[in-house]
């Protein structure tokens, strides 16, 4: 029988390990109870972030969590705490955000300005600017897994394999709450338990009292369950659950709770990653991540760093009008001492929210450059804009293969002939069975049209690869030669040129957020301020 509620704790809802949980069709909660966890699906919206599972605030606090403190001490603990917890305001769940898909033209809302048929774009749906940070990566913990069915045990692994997990030690056993009490009985706990649990509420609630008490302090423990049942969520929370998912699953999801776990809100945010690679030397690959980069800044209004590493032939420096004295080199060569203070003196501003990081361009030495020095500096770097654009040079290597794989988004860069479609394709091959939870790379085909030139067909061409080309911009030798020459961008000298509109597109498609509407000045009101 279910004790009376405590008249102290607002959270206490009188929920024993011996009591009996409604049935679906009798519980007044189930019909409104909201869904517990993001419904991820697999690759439904492959290009949002990776925010945290649930608001920070809603998580049991340490001193509350029956798996770092005796049963004893809890009940006091919890006394003492009520009232603080009754004042706390309660967190405001964050806006749903809609998942990007490939629409028919059809279906969108026509655009004011006609569209240039002879500038092929694809129709991604646009989210809010929230979506604009970077993936967080779960940190150097231990993870242990207790799954019943094997389909939860592949999932486990599929999710251990993602690059996000990289730094994290997945073991996956057999087995559910009884198999992880059992184990815990003569070892020590890691920094994660994830047990699945097919079991009712009475033996669940009973089987989580014993995982208590042979839990170590500081150990997380996450339920994969079967029930969306809005009483049991919050009473596995108040018990001190760190997060309860329900089936069906996907490996995102797993990532998504496991990272959101681990996230520091003091720690300063995360950018987001756009990688450009050309699928062969010459396809303007470089061109177009600078003129990204400076549509970012400027037509999305959102800052932005462009990071030139092609060290020995980096371009960046002239198609910006710069030459400034330190640059990425500095900053490989001595990582470690790389701090927001020496990167912002290392950096050259283009711009109000445009800063380079320019490549020397030259040849008086050799780059001997560990891929350890390439991640430690890409990451620092994410730290100092919503937006990092690494121009990375046509060349194979240990640290470009890491790099490609470590970016949020990749934008391989091809000419519609034979040479780069096998190039684009061993790329795009490598990066989907190095990323298999991530949506594939964009495709932008370049210079198409060029005159008296064979070419591949587009449609061909993105059959070929498995991918849909994101843009597809004609051959205009003027607008890029004359940005070119005078260290601008096309966006500059040729504003209203189907190159700029392409790029612009582009940079809307990424930044997943419509660009600053101007506000135009009345003619009148000129009139009416003149004396």
């Amino acid at each position: 029988m279910a004790r009376p509620p405590s008249e102290h704790d607002p959270f206490d809802l009188g929920f024993e390990a011996t009591d009996e949980f409604t049935s679906a069709g009798s519980d007044p909660w189930r019909s409104s109870a909201p869904a517990l966890t993001p419904a991820m699906g697999g690759l439904d919206d492959p290009f949002a972030d990776f925010p945290p599972a649930r608001p920070r605030d809603e998580r049991p606090s340490p001193a509350l969590d029956p798996f770092a403190a005796p049963a004893a001490a809890r009940q006091a603990q919890a006394q003492a705490a009520a009232p603080a917890r009754a004042a706390a305001p309660q967190p405001v769940p964050p806006p749903a955000l809609r998942p990007e898909v490939e629409r028919a033209p059809a279906a969108e809302p026509a655009p004011a300005p006609t569209p240039d048929p002879s500038v092929h774009t694809s129709h991604d749906g646009l989210i809010g600017s929230d979506a604009a940070l970077g993936e967080m990566a779960v940190p150097r913990i231990t993870i242990h897994a207790f799954c019943v069915r094997p389909e939860t045990s592949a999932l486990i692994e599929l999710a251990a394999a993602d690059r996000r997990m990289a730094r994290a030690s997945t073991l996956v056993r057999v087995g559910g709450l009884d198999a992880a009490v059992e184990l815990y009985q003569n070892q020590s706990t890691p920094s994660l338990v994830l047990v699945e649990s097919h079991d009712g509420a009475q033996r669940l609630l009973h089987l989580l009292d014993a995982l208590a008490q042979v839990c170590d302090p500081g150990t997380k423990v996450v339920v994969i369950g079967q029930t969306n049942d809005i009483a049991l969520y919050r009473e596995l929370m108040r018990r001190g659950v760190s997060e309860y998912l329900t089936q069906p699953l996907g490996p995102l999801q797993v990532i998504r709770a496991v990272s959101g776990l681990y996230a520091d809100p003091s720690a300063p945010f995360v950018g987001r990653q756009v990688a450009f690679v050309g699928a062969k030397g010459g396809v303007g690959a470089s061109t177009l991540a600078h003129n990204f980069a400076w549509s970012m800044a400027e037509r999305m209004q959102t800052a932005t760093v462009i990071v030139d590493l092609d060290l020995p032939f980096g371009t960046a420096g002239l198609d910006f009008n710069q030459d400034p004295l330190q640059g990425v080199i500095d900053a490989l060569t001595q990582p470690e001492r790389l701090d927001p203070v020496l990167m912002d003196r290392m950096m050259v501003r283009c711009g109000d929210r445009l800063s380079l990081f320019a490549a020397p361009a030259s040849l008086d030495q050799d780059y001997d450059i560990s891929a350890d020095a390439y991640e430690e500096v890409t990451q620092k770097i994410r730290g100092a804009a919503p937006f990092v654009v690494l121009d990375l040079p046509h060349s194979w290597a240990a640290w470009t293969r890491k790099v490609l794989i470590g970016s949020d988004d990749l934008v391989v860069v091809a000419t519609p002939d034979l040479a780069s479609l096998r190039n684009a394709k061993n790329i795009v091959d490598m990066v989907r069975q190095a990323r298999p939870n991530d949506a594939p790379p964009r495709l932008v085909l370049n210079q198409v049209g060029v005159p008296g030139r064979p070419e591949i067909p587009v449609k061909d061409f993105g059959e070929a690869l498995g991918v849909t080309p994101s843009l597809v911009l004609p051959f205009d030798p003027k607008s890029f030669g004359l940005a070119a020459n005078n260290g601008q961008m096309v966006g500059e000298v040729a504003p209203k040129s189907k190159a700029a509109e392409g790029i612009d597109h582009l940079a809307q498609l990424i930044s997943r957020r419509e660009p600053p509407q101007v506000q135009k000045a009345s003619m009148l009101s000129g009139l009416f301020r003149k004396k």
